[in-house]
């Protein structure tokens, strides 16, 4: 039969069926047979009482082990291990009850009985009690209830979460009151499945919550987790997990104590604290599950760790009473429902004689170490009088200092007693039922009382507070307790802070962090988490198959920051910004631009100025000797044209220095291409004569040579007739005059003068910030504008250099005293070696010394072709005036050449040498 599809109310009602079905089994004259006995024990008072409120308390900690042979009857489990808190408790509804029916003002016409049953805390028992409790008798008759005695009002109990859970699952089933005093598990809050069901402790929804947020104020990020194996256990870690995870909390660990005896579990949990680097655990459990666990602890000394308990454990002496305990337990936090002073409670819990049951003849033995049996006293155990004092005994039975879940059951008895009175109070035609009518005390229903239980509002006595139900539940208020230890060295519970639900959000925790001592005495706060927090400047790096409290710090990345603790990633600059060393903080980019004021600047600026000098001074020599024949060879104004030209180049590289400008970038790229535009234009024209002599000094040779082999041929046969070959005349010596060579220097100045207008109307260099070429700075330079332009305009150049050296080169073996066509070919290969130097240097440098570079190469290609072409005249002009003489300037032949040389005619009309062709001998 499959019941997956049916409720946990439908399953419920099932298994009455079948209890029903078990117990009533009818044979042929319809006779019922019961099927088994409950064996409870408790406090029982319904003898002349108007009324019977029902407790359910686990004054024993677990069942007895029975033997599981079925071949005799079953028998009903006893129960062992004596928990003193539960009896205090069960010792408080007593004195409730009593105070009671001793006030005038309360119920004055009820007398109020009870019938108290012992849970043991486990399930089956409180199932027990609470079927025994609805029929009204020893025997339990599912759906009856037996005899005419005092109504049933409520049923206070039944302990923990997981009792409470299966009673109220019965008691719904019949609408019938229950009043818990320390189930919290926040399943409970379902009135679906749950209808009757109330309590004066606040909803583990709240404490989960506080828990989480109390973890979330130290900023802790790792915490372990153990849980009770019930429902309080599940359901509180549950929801404390969900609050913490969705804040970014992480899990190292989540454990279950078990609920059955198992040292093997209990290794294995304490194994697993001790590996675990999380310093925090949190314990959802009761005393009573925990204490085993703390045996396992204290066997394996396990310490320096701080623990954050709940309100089931956070006060029981049963815990912090333990030997030993401060190393492990202490510093703990943990939290507690509210405490009261209640007059007469602890008079009342010393007065309790032994002889009136057997729960308080049990008590008695055990923390006297006697017995009232007979039986054990003929063993050998000590007989009890009767008369011990238990104000004597320092135990948890009698400590009154920590009234909370007492308290708790002093409440839950009031509030059921409040609702009798409004009950008892009701005026007929006032009431809340049908047709205005009021329930009697004497006979009412369940449902009646819930009515009033559900509507109700009352003050507490002694204390003041006000107590009221929202949908069965209370607010959820929590004093924080930390452990700390006293002069004596025992445990005592400092107040620190207090949660409260009802507050404001940003007021609900309160804590006084410098009132805390941790473990070991530390008053720093502890640290818990898997990684240390990423400092600004780094990025968490998720570790792949672990929690994602675990990471790595990662450094940004050049130009990227964090200025924050445990960034996810990193932020980019802004382009014009950059990271700092640390990467917090973008800073902004370092502007680089060669200046004029930096050493290197001034240097350069030197150097230019210093070659600019030098072109001037060369000219003033030239004017000085204007009339001589070494500069009136070759048309002078080609070589001032050249002087002008090296001077601009010169001055062009000063305007490559200081911030760009866009009248500079212009000027520089202009001034540039021109001036060696006009340079090599001059050179260019000087170069073509000096090429054209050459070839005529090639051909006067040729001439010659045939010359003398005709007059070697003349002597050797006298008789023939030999016809000389033609001397070349000087207008085959110079077929081009300086007019031409003027006409080549201004046509290829002004092609380039053209080229660079154009440039500079159509896509003019202007200034820009380059931001790519290096990180940390904005390099201010000039954008050529276009790529096209820029070496159509440089090309020209490459062009009129090519074309000066091929002249220069072939006249370079042009003979004379001074060579000028040699020193030409060496001033362009210097030209040359710079410029095809420059492009690797150029290329493989960033920032200002790009500048640098393309300055340097200017200088240098300038002052090579100063000095190459002009210092061996100025050497002539300035140290040997000798040499300048006409005859010298004449290029000659070799001596094997029969001495063919070129002679000047210096009366031309112009001035200018021209060259003749002589033949000697």
């Amino acid at each position: 039969m499959d019941l997956t599809g049916l409720s946990s109310k439908g399953r419920l009602l099932l298994v009455f069926c079948v209890s029903i079905f078990l117990y009533t089994s009818t044979d042929a004259e319809g006779s019922c047979k019961l099927k088994a006995k409950f064996n409870l024990r408790g406090y029982k008072e319904v003898l002349k009482r108007t009324v019977v409120v029902g407790g359910m308390f686990p004054v024993h900690q677990r069942l007895v082990d029975t033997d599981a042979n079925t071949t005799i009857p079953p028998e009903s489990s006893d129960c062992e291990g004596f928990n003193f808190r539960a009896f205090r408790w069960t010792q408080t509804m007593l004195f409730a009850l009593n105070e009671i029916n001793d006030r005038p003002d309360l119920l004055p016409r009820t007398e109020l009985g009870y019938v108290i049953y012992d849970s043991c805390f486990t399930i089956s028992k409180a199932v027990e009690g609470t079927l025994t409790f609805l029929t009204g008798q020893d025997e339990a008759v599912p759906n009856y209830r037996c005899g005419d005695g005092p109504p049933l009002s409520a049923l206070v109990g039944a302990g923990g979460s997981d009792l409470s859970i299966a009673t109220a699952r019965i008691l719904g089933l019949y609408y019938f009151p229950q009043m818990s005093y320390c189930s919290s598990c926040s399943v409970l809050e379902s009135r679906f499945q749950y209808p009757t069901f109330l309590r004066t402790i606040p909803s583990d929804e709240h404490q989960s919550v506080a828990m989480a947020k109390l973890v979330l104020h130290f900023g802790w990020t790792w915490v372990g987790t153990i849980a009770a194996e019930d429902d309080y256990g599940k359901y509180g870690i549950k929801r404390f997990k969900e609050v913490v995870e969705e804040a970014g909390v992480c899990i190292s660990f989540s454990e279950t104590l078990p609920k059955i005896s198992n040292p093997e579990a209990m290794e294995r949990i304490a194994q697993t604290v001790l590996d675990s680097t999380a310093k925090i655990i949190v314990v959802f459990s009761s005393d009573v599950d925990l204490k085993p666990l703390l045996d396992e602890l204290l066997r394996n000394n396990i310490t320096n760790r701080t623990w954050i308990a709940s309100e089931a454990w956070v006060t029981s002496a049963a815990i912090s009473r333990h030997p030993d305990i401060l190393p492990v337990l202490g510093g703990t936090i943990g939290f507690a429902v509210k405490q009261a002073e209640i007059p007469g409670l602890k008079e009342h819990l010393l007065g309790v004689s032994p002889y009136n049951d057997t729960l308080t003849e049990e008590f008695w033995g055990i923390v006297f170490n006697c017995t009232l049996s007979y039986r054990q006293v003929m063993r050998g155990m000590k007989r009890c009088t009767g008369e011990e004092m238990i104000e004597t005994l320092n135990n948890t039975y009698s400590d009154v200092s920590q009234l909370r879940i007492t308290y708790n059951v002093y409440k839950a008895v009031y509030a059921v007693a409040y609702a009798l009175h409004n009950l008892e109070t009701c005026v007929p035609g006032s009431g809340p039922f049908e047709n205005g009518t009021c329930a009697d005390i004497n006979k009412f229903e369940p449902w009646q009382l819930m009515y009033y239980l559900k509507n109700l509002q009352f003050t507490v006595p002694h204390t003041g507070e006000h107590i009221f139900f929202n949908d069965g539940d209370v607010d959820g208020f929590y004093e924080i307790l930390n452990w700390q230890s006293d002069s004596d060295g025992e445990i005592t519970y400092s107040h620190i802070g207090y949660y409260n639900s009802s507050a404001p959000a940003d007021d609900r925790l309160i804590i006084n962090n410098a009132s805390i001592i941790w473990n070991n005495d530390v008053l720093e706060t502890p640290r818990s988490v898997c990684s240390e927090r990423c400092q600004p400047g780094t990025r968490m790096g998720i570790r792949q198959g672990e929690p994602v409290c675990c990471f790595d710090c990662i450094p940004c990345a050049d130009g990227e920051i964090t200025n924050t603790t445990d960034a996810r990633g990193c932020l980019q600059c802004d382009e014009d910004y950059w990271s700092n060393a640390n990467h917090d903080e973008c800073v902004p980019k370092t502007i680089e631009f060669l200046d004029f004021s930096e050493p290197l600047g001034i240097t350069l600026i030197a150097i230019a100025a210093f070659g600019a000098l030098a072109a001037i001074v060369v000219v003033i020599i030239f004017l000085m000797h204007l009339n001589t024949p070494l500069v009136k060879a070759n048309d002078p104004l080609l070589s001032f044209s050249l002087l002008l030209g090296l001077v601009i180049t010169f001055l062009s590289s000063i305007v490559f220095l200081g911030e760009p400008q866009k009248w500079s970038c212009m000027t520089s790229q202009v001034a540039l291409a021109v001036g060696f535009a006009l340079v090599l234009s001059s050179l260019m024209g000087k170069s073509s004569l000096l090429m054209l002599r050459a070839r005529a000094v090639k051909a006067v040779k040729s001439a010659t040579r045939a010359a003398k082999a005709a007059a070697a041929a003349a002597e050797q046969s006298p008789d023939t007739e030999v016809i000389a070959p033609a001397i070349p005349q000087k207008n085959d010596v110079d077929p081009i005059h300086p007019r031409h060579q003027r006409a080549m220097m201004i046509v290829g100045t002004l092609i380039q003068a053209v080229g660079c207008t154009v440039w500079l109307i159509l896509m003019p260099p202007h200034p820009i910030k380059n931001t790519a070429a290096q990180n940390i700075k904005i390099i201010l330079e000039c954008d050529i504008g276009n790529i096209i332009f820029i070496c159509s305009i440089f090309a020209y150049d490459i062009l009129l250099a090519l074309l000066a050296f091929a002249f220069a080169f072939v006249a370079r073996k042009l003979e004379d005293h001074f060579n000028e066509g040699k020193s030409m070919t060496f001033g362009m290969m210097v030209f040359f070696i710079v410029w095809i130097s420059f492009v690797p240097a150029y290329l493989s440098t960033r920032g200002k010394f790009m500048v640098a570079v393309q300055i340097f190469a200017i200088l240098a290609s300038s002052f090579g072709l100063l000095a190459c072409v002009f210092i061996p005249k100025c050497y002539v002009l300035l140290v040997k005036p000798e040499r300048n003489t006409v005859e010298m300037m004449i290029p000659r032949v070799k001596s094997r050449d029969a001495g063919v040389s070129l002679a000047t005619n210096s009366s031309s009309a112009n001035g200018t040498t021209v060259s003749t062709v002589s033949l000697d001998g």
